[in-house]
């Protein structure tokens, strides 16, 4: 079990910036209404957006480094094993955090669910990619560089 902490944080930065482009662009696109995290934070938070950005990219950047402890767990190529590690996320999200906001289980709709399903696999292949594979030198440690 390792970790690389700067690219981790990278990963996450990356792979949230990618997740809320899929939720604010991309979504729309397909008929489904936009979803962005960072609002939904913020209307929890007393409607204050930068909290809400902030929450976003901590949860992503913590996600990611979580992805680092675990990839050597997960099989099959990097994009498929951050594409698997996003599933958990999303399950959390949609079990936990969500009926919390008030949505419901899955967001209340197959449709959102089904969608934030999309974007959970979109950041975790992304951070997969971005956070590479682990060094063999790495492995059993926390690394900074």
């Amino acid at each position: 079990m390792s970790i690389n902490i700067k690219r981790a944080v990278l990963a996450g930065v990356v792979g949230t910036i990618v997740m809320t482009m899929i939720g604010t662009l991309v979504a729309p696109m397909m008929g489904m209404p936009k979803m962005n995290p960072a609002d939904m934070l913020a209307s929890q938070m007393g409607g204050n957006a930068m909290l809400g950005w902030a929450g976003h990219f901590m949860i992503g950047i913590g996600f990611a480094m979580a992805y680092g402890f675990l990839t050597t767990s997960l099989p099959g190529p990097l994009a498929v094993r951050g594409a698997l590690f996003g599933m958990g996320p999303w399950l959390m999200a949609q079990v936990a955090v969500m009926p919390m906001m008030g949505m419901g289980l899955f967001s209340g709709s197959m449709m959102l669910a089904g969608g934030s399903l999309l974007g959970h696999i979109m950041y975790g292949a992304v951070v997969a990619l971005v956070y590479g594979a682990p060094s063999p030198a790495s492995r059993g440690r926390v690394v900074a560089a």
